[in-house]
């Protein structure tokens, strides 16, 4: 029987090494076409597994639009400003292509095996065990350039705002801050936003002055942090809070804090497990959405929020819910607990969470047609129903593909379903499901 020790040694796994070989990925330059076969809206990981997932079946003629100055720009800025050294995916899961024999993140890793540590040597040879591994952020960045480059993305992308995608029964138009591009299909690779914190916490709007949310950089120098959320990011903010000396009070829901591999059941990775959630009926797969996409925070980090606890530097409120969120004078900000209790820093941090963008404010709100908070997908091709030219790749296609939707290799899944889809499109000229699947999409045209 092996047991699985977590190493935590592996939060500190170096950034910003010198990957041979690999260009820094730049912007395409040529004028932007009028038209194109495909525009992705989102260069984020999902957007680079289907531009790289279109090369491989021809489609070429295809734009990345993205806010970023290069691709994956938004993903890895997020990442730097938490200052996060690790994934918590796993080798397996992987921006790269399924289907085709590619150079995958674990091939990528052990090619550049020399410039790998010891503790990420071990986590390689996990991988190829078959057991849980964990990838460096600085594996994952570059192999992200590497398929940047292999597969032409670069040359592909446009650094835009997408104001608007407006779907017509014959192609689509992207409308952008300086633009606009008619495109026979557009994926929709737009991730998840922050989750904003109820209005009862201070009455709506921007948050008080020394209350800021995960995403938005904080001044440093904080004598007392304030973090509220049980998730990964939640335990980046009091990592860091920690390594320079301040002392934290961390608000958890909770009971306890939940430590696990993956937010997700592992099963809702594998086919089997798509395909049990695909069985059942909306409201049910709505109950196991609410039930496996819980906040939790990798087993690495248990060992030092132990020590803290345990030196006093961390306090953890358990079992507890926030009521007010409010600044007092003398520079401090409080968190009314439901209980009365106050607890005082001076500041706070709010990591409650991400919400996924689904279409709306890009596709009209009758092609979204959202329910519950979700888009209405065609669970076989993932084009919207009602706008079947348009598709929905990452958290967007949960009620779909299940909870692992919103994970890299979630979207691996999904690429593969939208790639084909694409190309069949362009192939047959109609908007065309997955060959050999019944009930043609371009039907609902």
């Amino acid at each position: 029987m092996i047991t699985f020790v977590p190493e935590p040694h592996l939060l500190d796994s170096p950034r910003g090494r010198h990957w041979p070989h690999l260009p820094v990925p730049g912007v395409g330059t040529a004028p932007v076409p009028a038209a194109v076969d495909a525009v992705i809206v989102g260069g984020g990981p999902a957007g680079l597994a289907v531009a790289s997932a279109l090369w491989h079946h021809g489609v070429e003629d295809v734009l990345v639009l993205d806010s970023a100055d290069q691709p994956c720009g938004r993903f890895f800025a997020r990442i730097d400003l938490l200052r996060q050294r690790i994934l918590r995916s796993p080798y397996e899961h992987h921006p790269g292509v399924e289907g085709y024999r590619d150079c995958e993140l674990l091939d990528f890793a052990r090619l550049h095996w020399s410039l790998l540590t010891p503790v990420e040597r071990r986590e390689v040879r996990m991988a190829q065990a078959g057991h849980r591994s964990v990838v460096p952020v600085d594996v994952f960045e570059a192999y992200c350039r590497h398929i940047i480059a292999g597969h032409h993305v670069d040359e592909r992308y446009r650094r835009a705002t997408v104001r608007e995608v407006r779907p017509a029964a014959d192609a689509v138009t992207v409308r952008t801050d300086t633009f606009a591009v008619d495109a026979r299909f557009v994926v929709l690779c737009t991730g998840e936003e922050r989750r904003l914190a109820p209005r009862e916490w201070w009455g709506g709007g921007a948050p008080p002055p020394r209350v800021g949310y995960w995403d938005e950089p904080a001044a440093a120098g904080a004598g007392q942090l304030v973090v509220v959320g049980a998730g990964l990011t939640a335990a980046h903010l009091v990592t860091n809070a920690l390594a320079e000396g301040t002392r934290v009070h961390w608000v958890v829901r909770e009971d306890v804090e939940r430590y696990q591999c993956a937010d997700v059941n592992s099963s809702f990775f594998r086919p089997e497990g798509r395909a049990r959630f695909g069985r059942v009926k909306w409201d049910d797969r709505l109950e196991l959405m609410n039930r496996f996409r819980r906040a939790s925070v990798m087993f690495e980090f248990r060992p030092r929020f132990q020590q803290a606890e345990a030196a006093g530097r961390l306090v953890v409120h358990r079992g507890r819910t926030v009521e007010r969120v409010h600044d007092v004078p003398g520079d401090s900000a409080v968190v009314r607990l439901g209980d009365g209790e106050q607890v005082i820093g001076d500041r706070v941090a709010l990591a409650i969470g991400t919400a996924p963008s689904i279409g709306e404010g890009l596709l009209p709100e009758a092609a979204v047609a959202a329910r519950d908070g979700w888009p209405d997908l065609d669970d076989r091709t993932l084009a919207y129903r009602r706008a079947p030219r348009v598709f929905a790749v990452g958290a967007a296609a949960g009620m779909a593909l299940g909870p692992a939707a919103r994970n890299i290799d979630g979207h691996r899944v999904a690429t593969a379903r939208v790639a084909a889809a694409v190309a069949a499109g362009l192939r047959d000229g109609c908007a065309a499901p997955i060959p050999g699947l019944p009930d043609q999409v371009a039907a609902h045209v």
